[in-house]
């Protein structure tokens, strides 16, 4: 892990992004998501939803990626929360890590960067929504002592997917 850095994406990273956002999120929802949705939510779809998140003023909002030798191995956006279950809570809206690179403290480190820009942008604490199935990733939350408050419907741009929420109050670090 000692080769990853982690940088602010910036509007020329969309495509990029958008790239991978699919290839990792197509890997983890293969099983989970209507054939329909999987279908839908093509590359195209990520990289206007991108090139719009990154173009976006909003001190809240932040985009990081990280790189291993220049290659692009994992992405994690975080913001104000965007359902009423996060309460005053900042929200991890995005974390994906390349499958092959799974178990390498990657992930760790961009959800502690997320939530460090949250807390410092003055929330409380931290929450995510996982698609209820996604069991590795529910795993991951909870070894690094996220704490399910909760269910939620998912307004996706076009997958309404069931959620759990997982919540890192103030006092317990990632």
């Amino acid at each position: 892990m000692e080769k990853v850095t982690i940088r602010h994406a910036i509007q020329a990273d969309a495509d990029a992004i958008a790239h991978f956002h699919v290839r990792v999120w197509r890997q983890t929802y293969r099983e989970l998501a209507p054939a329909e949705i999987y279908a839908a939510l093509d590359e195209n779809r990520r990289r206007n939803t991108w090139r719009e998140t990154l173009s976006a003023n909003n001190p809240d909002q932040i985009v990081l990626l990280a790189e291993l030798e220049g290659m692009l191995v994992a992405i994690g956006a975080a913001g104000a929360p965007s359902a009423e279950i996060f309460g005053d809570l900042g929200e991890i809206k995005n974390l994906y890590v390349d499958p092959d690179l799974k178990r390498q403290g990657i992930g760790r480190l961009l959800l502690s960067k997320l939530a460090s820009h949250l807390r410092e942008r003055g929330f409380p604490g931290v929450g995510l929504g996982v698609v209820d199935g996604n069991v590795p990733a529910m795993a991951f939350y909870e070894a690094l002592g996220g704490k399910r408050i909760g269910e939620y419907t998912d307004h996706g741009p076009i997958w309404r997917s069931q959620n759990i929420v997982f919540a890192w109050p103030e006092n317990v670090g990632l």
